[in-house]
C-alpha cells in the first residue's frame, strides 16, 4: 500500500498539521513531515475531517438498478467525502431478511470504495404489519444495528413497541420515518400558504410531529433507542428537545435540503423539488438549523434518493418523491452552518462523522483524527466554489435540486482505510 502524506491541512480543532498514513493507519501528525516515498495530497487552504458517515442513503440495489447501484452510489459518496453509507431497506426485494442485507453488504465490499452498512426493514415488506427477520439480520455477516421502514412509517403503535423491545436486546436502534399516513394521504407538498395558492394537497407538520411524540414516549416506556429520520418542522424540534431533557434515548437527523430549501420552490412546479417529507417554510429551516447547531438534532443525513428521469421529468402529481444528496451535502452544511457562524468545523466533524457512526454502532468509523486511527479521511477546501451540474454527477440519476447553484466547499480528496478513493475530479 502506498504511503500517503496529507500536507498543510487544518484539523477540525484549527491546528495546521501534516498527516502521514501507512498501511491504512495514521502514523504521524506533525507541523512538518518530510517523507520522500509518499503520494502527496496538497491540503493547503483545506480542512481535514474524519471520513463522513451517512446514516440514510438509498442505493436502490437490488431491484432498482436503473436509478442507482451500490457501486454508483459509492462513487457518489466518495465524491462527496463519505467513507460509510447506510443503505435503506426499500429495495426490491425488500431488505427484510438476512439474505438480502448480506447481498448489499457484499456488494459494498466488492466496490472497495467505502463501507456500506445495510439498514434492515422493521416489518416484512415494509407493510407495517409483522416484524421482519430482525434477529437474523442482526446476527448476519452484515451485523445490522439500524432498522427502518423508511419511505413508510411504522404506523401501528403495538408493532413499533415490539420493534423497540426487540432491538434493545442487541443495542440496535429503530429509525422512524415520522409520517401519520391518514393525515398525509395524497399529499403533495407542505401544507401552508403556498400549497393553498398552488392547489396542491398539503402535508401538515402535525403528521410528522404526532408520530415523533408518540414514539419518544414508546422509547421511554421500553427504554430503547429511537432515531427520527429527516426531521423538518419547528414543532418536531421542540418535541425532541423536550425528550432529551427527560433523558429519553432519542436521536434525530436533518437533511441538507431541509437546511437550505423551502416550499416556495414548489411554485416552479418542477418535480425536482418534490420530496418526502416535503420542503417546509423558512421558519422551519431556521429552526432546524438552530437545532443542529445546539445539538438537539444530532446529525446530518443525506436521504440520497435517486430516481430515473421518467419518474421526475413529468407532472408534479405523478412524480416520485426524492432528491440526490451525497455529492453536495458537505458543501451545503458549509454554506448554511459554517459560513453563517452557526457551527465550526469541530461541530461539522461531530454531526457528519462522530455522531452518525456512534448511532449506527460503526466502530471503525467516526474516530478522532489521531495516531493509530484508521485513515478514513475527507479533505475539503471550504472556500472553493463550484457550480452543481446534474450532467456531471457520479450517481446514475440526475435529480439534484441544486443544479446550477454555486456552492462553497470542494472535496479535494477522500481516503478510505488509507487508500485514495477520490481526488479532485478523478473518482
Amino acid at each position: 500500500m502506498t504511503n500517503i502524506l496529507i500536507s498543510g491541512g487544518t484539523l477540525p480543532d484549527g491546528v495546521k498539521s501534516d498527516l502521514l498514513i501507512k498501511d491504512g493507519l495514521i502514523v504521524e501528525i506533525a507541523k512538518k513531515i518530510d517523507e520522500q516515498n509518499a503520494h502527496v495530497i496538497n491540503a493547503a487552504n483545506s480542512i481535514v475531517l474524519p471520513g463522513l458517515v451517512d446514516l440514510h442513503t438509498h442505493l436502490r440495489e437490488p431491484g432498482k438498478e436503473d436509478a442507482e447501484t451500490v457501486e454508483s452510489g459509492s462513487r457518489a459518496g466518495v465524491k462527496g467525502g463519505f467513507t460509510a453509507l447506510s443503505a435503506m431497506a426499500n429495495t426490491s426485494p425488500v431488505a427484510d431478511t438476512a439474505g438480502v442485507v448480506e447481498q448489499v453488504f457484499r456488494l459494498g465490499q466488492s466496490s472497495g470504495l467505502l463501507d456500506v452498512f445495510p439498514i434492515g426493514a422493521v416489518t416484512q415488506g415494509l407493510k407495517g404489519e409483522h416484524l421482519a427477520e430482525i434477529g437474523a439480520m442482526a446476527d448476519s455477516v452484515a451485523r445490522v444495528r439500524v432498522f427502518s421502514d423508511d419511505g413508510n412509517c411504522v404506523f401501528d403503535p403495538l408493532v413499533m413497541r415490539r420493534a423497540l423491545e426487540y432491538v434493545k436486546k442487541f443495542d440496535g436502534v429503530i429509525a422512524q420515518h415520522a409520517q401519520e399516513p391518514r393525515l398525509t394521504q395524497g399529499s403533495q407538498m407542505n401544507e401552508g400558504i403556498v400549497s393553498s395558492q398552488l392547489g396542491l394537497k398539503g402535508w401538515p407538520a402535525i403528521a410528522e410531529e404526532a408520530i415523533i411524540a408518540r414514539d419518544v414516549l414508546l422509547a421511554d416506556h421500553v427504554q430503547a433507542r429511537l432515531h427520527i429520520c429527516h426531521l423538518t418542522t419547528a414543532g418536531g424540534v421542540e418535541i425532541i428537545r423536550w425528550a432529551k431533557a427527560r433523558g429519553i434515548a432519542v436521536t434525530a437527523e436533518v437533511t441538507p435540503h431541509h437546511l437550505l430549501l423551502t416550499d416556495e420552490l414548489a411554485r416552479s412546479y418542477d418535480p425536482v423539488f418534490k420530496v418526502n417529507p416535503p420542503l417546509r417554510t423558512e421558519a422551519d429551516v431556521m429552526a432546524v438549523r438552530e437545532a443542529l447547531a445546539d445539538g438537539t438534532i444530532d446529525i446530518v443525513a443525506t436521504d440520497h434518493a435517486p430516481h430515473p428521469a421518467e419518474t421526475k421529468e413529468c407532472e408534479w402529481q405523478e412524480a416520485s418523491f426524492g432528491m440526490l444528496g451525497l455529492e453536495t451535502a458537505l458543501s451545503i452544511v458549509n454554506k448554511t452552518m459554517v459560513q453563517t457562524g452557526l457551527m465550526d468545523w469541530q461541530q461539522v466533524a461531530d454531526r457528519l462523522s462522530y455522531a452518525p457512526a456512534r448511532i449506527g454502532r460503526y466502530a471503525d468509523h467516526g474516530q478522532q483524527i489521531g495516531i493509530g486511527a484508521r485513515a478514513h479521511l475527507t479533505v475539503i477546501n471550504p472556500t472553493e466554489v463550484f457550480r452543481v451540474d446534474r450532467d456531471l454527477v457520479a450517481s446514475r440519476s440526475r435529480n439534484t435540486p441544486f443544479h446550477g447553484m454555486e456552492l462553497p466547499g470542494h472535496v479535494v480528496a477522500t481516503l478510505f482505510s488509507g487508500k485514495v478513493v477520490y481526488e479532485g475530479n478523478k473518482p
